[in-house]
């Protein structure tokens, strides 16, 4: 760890005290001066850092920049290699080619700003500097291809529940992987698997999670249909640190809980489209109908308009509430 990490941690854990260049500099072994290097490269990188001589240095409370230690402290357990960057194309993607090169099961990717994030069928997901928390998750499981789609449920409650933890709305599902907030998205998730020809399983599966987190200027074709966790109101300091470590710790629980369908209760119960009239989309098709339920397969159940039933895979086709 480098010498500005270990100044940032310390700061870090005890917000708002102030800690003397000579105490750093007697504590991690260097000199005054390179505390103060230390401390200017944190500032440059938009840290708030007071810096009030005869008190020392003090990580101001305000401070909100995602870091590994930030959302380290905030995790009870489990072993996660988290990684943090400060902008880049698709956190997605960056999961990709560190799989490629053997990283490890539970590598975590967050950046504090995508240029070129995305959802299903390829649309771009918008990720201002600093608004959102998009965060990406590489998986090896041991299930089969069929189990694909768990991924993404699993995901979908998580995110439910981490949010919650921070405020008072209640989150709910439409099938498959979009969490509204008060009635309209705020977070979007899309799974990418690799398959093994010989087992017949999952290779690999990388997880892309968007979420809104702070109230932003929402592009004109966006504003009527997405939302912010805090809209309205002020993002408290270190919110989606706490996000980001709730999320992993419950997804990792529904991950690991997947032989016995641990998450479909809760992704049930949250779903707002059983028993709504929807739209279904697939390629030429377009038909509408009432949908009855979700099974455990995450299968969506429709009676369509002609009388008939038919069992939809969320892999398929897309369905637009009417």
């Amino acid at each position: 760890m480098k010498l500005k990490e270990k100044i940032f941690c310390k700061l870090d854990g005890a917000r708002g005290r102030s800690f003397s260049g000579e105490e750093l500099a007697e504590e991690f072994g260097v000199s005054r001066n390179a505390v103060w290097k230390a401390i200017k490269s944190l500032q440059a990188e938009g840290f708030i850092i007071a810096a009030a001589p005869n008190r020392g240095y003090s990580l101001a409370e305000e401070n909100d920049k995602i870091t590994v230690s930030g959302v380290q402290k905030f995790l009870s357990g489990g072993e996660y290699q988290i990684s943090v960057v400060d902008s880049t194309g698709s956190v997605l993607d960056d999961l990709k080619q560190a799989a490629a090169h053997g990283a490890p099961a539970w590598s975590v990717r967050i950046a504090e700003e995508q240029t070129a994030g995305r959802g299903r069928f390829g649309r771009p997901f918008y990720s201002p500097k600093g608004a959102g928390l998009y965060i990406g998750i590489l998986l090896r499981p041991d299930f089969s291809a069929t189990e694909t789609l768990f991924i993404t449920t699993s995901a979908a409650v998580a995110v439910c529940e981490a949010i919650e933890s921070v405020c008072s709305d209640s989150c709910e599902i439409k099938w498959v992987n979009d969490v509204f907030l008060r009635g309209r998205k705020v977070c979007g998730i899309l799974t990418e698997a690799s398959f093994s020809v010989e087992s017949g399983g999952i290779e690999r599966a990388v997880v892309g999670i968007g979420i809104n987190i702070r109230e932003t200027a929402f592009p004109p074709e966006l504003k009527s249909i997405a939302t912010s966790v805090f809209e309205g109101v002020e993002c408290p300091a270190e919110t989606r640190a706490k996000i980001a470590a709730k999320l992993l710790e419950r997804f990792r629980y529904y991950i690991e809980g997947i032989p016995r369908r641990a998450f479909y209760s809760e992704y049930k119960r949250r779903s707002f489209v059983i028993g709504k009239r929807v739209e279904i989309r697939s390629g030429d098709l377009n038909k509408s109908g009432i949908v009855q339920d979700i099974d455990e397969q995450c299968f969506l159940k429709v009676k369509l308009d002609d009388g008939s039933e038919k069992l939809l895979s969320g892999g398929e086709v897309s369905i637009k509430v009417q």
